[in-house]
């Protein structure tokens, strides 16, 4: 048996250039404390939290929770790739759903070094070893690309959708310079310049089909989200914020990955699709019913074809569903309003929380000058996608007993944390601390 369960806290630092300005553990806390003073709740309250984080020493989420109490919880830590941050949400929401527990936190953060991604064990062959094969297998048959390995298999995938559809790399440049629009009104992301088409095309070429402006930077940044029952949001008096996950679903690669040649499937072409299609078949909706997407544009080029793969668009017109305008305000969708990964930044292990904060503030009617008009009835479509792979689909809505008015989130933090960027306190840790905590670990805290 499953029941409802809701988001009912959440909390984002600033994503911000990897230069080792904070560690990661002070990251994680910093959120962490920001989505229980939004839910009202202390870490007390807390049963089982999931943790994740790609780049780190084991347990480093307990050494970022610590900072909130030694409650004796289990803690369990999460790596997936790009996908972590989601697939730590979809755990603590299955735990709730199950009814394993009543409340769940999920929590995630990465503290990167600047430039392309690459292994960090070099004494061994690295997991996407395969993916790399078969990147060059395509790319023979492509007539070659240049550029590190993921920005190439990104870009490998949308020339496939070039030669099939006719999409070109203006569309890459209208998404990409849509994305940086967006982040203008967006305080926590990393860029705000608001970049023209124009200037994205006349950015510095990373590969064949993209230029440095259509890709992600690497990133700092921490995010977390809280998950309850629908008892705990009625005993909490929640109702005015807590926001429903009416379905959510996790998938992984299967052989077409491979044997098909296919840069689109390589890079989760299939995955997406699936995992997107289950989720709206358990939920009973469809596409038409969804008003804002927070979708994994790692680069542009995964943007356009994800457009396809979610069917968003009918298929192959993925281009035309950008030339339209329906991926932006005034559109059929609002796509990435907080600016996407690509401005506002990926810090690998809090990206997919990172957009789960985005879409619940933005269901709450909360987002401010980023805010996506008329969502009340609604849904919200989080889509996170980790290479090797993973791919995390959610489809989020106001419930029905939802009730504006009263004391919420942005009463207990002092501000609207949906649309304001602000460092938390010792004060405010102090409100949301355990009962059980650790002095000596709590001196080391660096807010």
């Amino acid at each position: 048996m499953t029941r409802r369960t809701f988001i009912v806290g959440v909390g984002c630092t600033k994503f911000i250039k990897p230069r080792a300005q904070r560690t990661a553990e002070d990251m994680g806390l910093e959120a962490a404390t920001k989505a229980l003073l939004d839910a009202g709740v202390t870490y007390d309250a807390v049963q089982h939290a999931f943790v994740g984080y790609c780049y780190g020493d084991s347990c480093t989420g307990q050494r970022a929770l610590y900072g909130l109490g030694m409650t004796g919880i289990p803690i369990t830590n999460v790596n997936n790739n790009c996908a972590t941050g989601s697939v730590a949400l979809y755990h603590a929401n299955t735990y709730v759903k199950s009814g394993v527990v009543e409340c769940a936190l999920a929590l995630g953060f990465e503290q990167m070094s600047p430039g392309s991604l690459g292994t960090n064990f070099p004494d061994r062959p690295p997991p996407l070893a395969v993916f790399s094969t078969v990147t060059h297998e395509i790319e023979e048959a492509q007539g070659g690309n240049t550029g590190p390995m993921a920005p190439r298999m990104f870009s490998d995938a949308a020339q496939e959708y070039f030669d099939k559809y006719g999409a070109s790399k203006k569309h890459l440049a209208m998404i990409a310079s849509k994305n940086h629009k967006h982040s203008t009104k967006n305080p926590y992301s990393q860029f705000q310049n608001g970049w023209t088409v124009e200037q994205v095309l006349k950015a510095q070429d990373v590969t064949k089909q993209s230029t440095k402006l259509m890709c992600c930077p690497t990133s700092d940044g921490a995010a977390c989200c809280i998950v309850a029952s629908e008892s705990f949001v009625r005993a909490h008096k929640l109702e005015n914020q807590a926001i429903e996950i009416v379905a959510q679903g996790l998938g992984t690669d299967e052989p077409s990955a491979f044997e098909t040649k296919s840069a689109m499937e390589l890079v989760g072409f299939s995955m997406t699709r699936r995992v997107a299609d289950e989720v709206f078949r358990t939920a009973g909706v469809s596409r038409d019913d969804v008003g804002v997407v927070e979708l994994h544009d790692c680069f542009a080029a995964n943007e356009l074809v994800t457009y396809d793969a979610l069917r968003l668009c009918k298929e192959g017109e993925a281009h035309k569903f950008v030339e339209r305008g329906d991926n932006t305000y005034g559109g059929k969708y609002v796509v990435n309003p907080s600016g996407g990964l690509e401005a506002k930044g990926h810090p690998l292990g809090a990206t997919g929380l990172g957009m789960h904060f985005y879409i619940t503030t933005q269901l709450r009617n909360w987002a401010g000058p980023m805010q996506v008009p008329h969502l009340s009835n609604k849904y919200g479509l989080v889509h996170n996608l980790g290479l090797g792979g993973a791919c995390v689909v959610s489809l989020l809505k106001r419930p029905d007993f939802y009730k504006d008015g009263g004391e919420d989130g942005r009463s207990r933090l002092g501000y609207n944390h949906a649309h304001e960027c602000r460092q938390v306190t010792m004060a405010d840790l102090d409100k949301v601390k355990s009962k059980k905590f650790s002095p000596t670990v709590l001196a080391h805290a660096k807010l």
